[in-house]
């Protein structure tokens, strides 16, 4: 991971020729990184080639009309729980038909979610033929940092989802 320095080529020069060598595809899900991960995805050369698409459904309208979830479809799970991190990827897997689905649910900051999870907290998934889950945990409420923190974690489970490292 290239923590701090935001190159966005750097980050994603290991998946994107991964993805791209083997045929892969990926639709990605995310919501306090707010688009970054996508562009990480795209910033490689030849990115058209496993780049099927990216969502911000960072509210609950955005989530009912782009990723066609409710209060229902997810009410078997607990808040910002890998397990639902999964549901979010799994849809978005689906809905373009990809060979892998990443999706990042999480808190930036400054401050926590109203049902009990502090800022800093991140619950990233990828779907797909190896699905992984994880979280992550800054210990700080810095927005901007836990953005590039969050979408950085992303992208190296993709990496061990790939098992490139």
């Amino acid at each position: 991971m290239t923590t701090g320095n935001n190159d966005l080529l750097n980050t994603a020069a290991v998946v994107g020729p991964a993805l791209i060598s083997r045929g892969d595809s990926i639709t990605v899900s995310e919501t306090s990184t707010g688009g970054l991960i996508g562009a990480m995805l795209l910033a490689v050369p030849g990115a058209s080639a496993y780049f099927k698409g990216a969502t911000v459904p960072y509210s609950f309208p955005s989530r009912r009309k782009w990723l066609d979830m409710n209060r229902d479809s997810v009410a078997d799970l607990e808040p910002m729980s890998e397990a639902m991190a999964m549901r979010f990827a799994q849809i978005a897997q689906a809905q373009l038909n990809s060979t892998w689905g990443l999706a990042e649910l999480g808190i930036a900051g400054p401050t926590g979610a109203p049902y009990g999870v502090s800022a800093g907290t991140s619950v990233i998934a990828i779907s797909g033929p190896n699905p992984l889950a994880t979280t992550v945990i800054t210990g700080h409420n810095r927005r901007q940092s836990n953005m590039w923190h969050f979408a950085e974690a992303a992208i190296a489970l993709l990496a061990r989802a790939l098992e490139l490292d």
